[in-house]
């Protein structure tokens, strides 16, 4: 006699799938890149609002100061270096943030994601190794050293072709 099977239903997941693969360990350490690009974004603009603060209370003038005297101790390239400095820091950290949000729209969590990715989309085998490459150049580097050693030769014992004639008749 057939053993009687189970016709329950499968449970369902305490948590919905998007939940899980928003929080998966995989996703967790797309966004630490976003997330350290949202801390650096935060202290270049706290180091950018100090500079400013610190330019502008420069140039009001102290109790006793005549207001007809401005602030005479400006050095012009320290505030160019300064700001070329801030600016720096500022852009570096917006690149940060929007190189880690587009990793994790993208969903590419490391340089062998990225590089499958980009081979699919172009339309190469994506499982095409590096020593693939490594051996077709190679073969490409013996094929080109074989024409330039037989030229060589080809001079050496006074061998002279089409080309070399035509070339001293020009």
């Amino acid at each position: 006699m057939a053993e009687p099977q189970s016709t329950r239903a499968p449970q369902p997941s305490t948590t919905s799938e998007s939940e899980s693969a928003f929080f998966s360990p995989r996703s967790r350490r797309q966004l630490s890149l976003f997330a350290a690009g949202v801390g650096f974004f935060a202290l270049s603009t706290a180091i950018t609002r100090r500079s400013i603060v610190r330019r502008y209370k420069a140039t009001a003038p102290k109790f006793y100061q005549p207001s007809n005297q401005p602030n005479s101790n400006i050095n012009g390239a320290m505030e160019a270096f300064e700001a070329l400095n801030i600016a720096t820091v500022n852009v570096f950290s917006v690149g940060i943030m929007v190189t880690g949000g587009l990793l994790w729209a993208f969903d590419i969590a490391s340089l062998a994601d990225m590089r499958s990715k980009v081979r699919t989309n172009l339309g190469v085998n994506p499982i095409r190794t590096d020593q693939d490459a490594e051996d077709e150049i190679e073969e490409w580097f013996a094929s080109v050293l074989a024409r330039k050693e037989f030229k060589a030769l080809r001079g050496e014992k006074g061998i002279k072709t089409k080309d070399d004639e035509d070339e001293k008749k020009t």
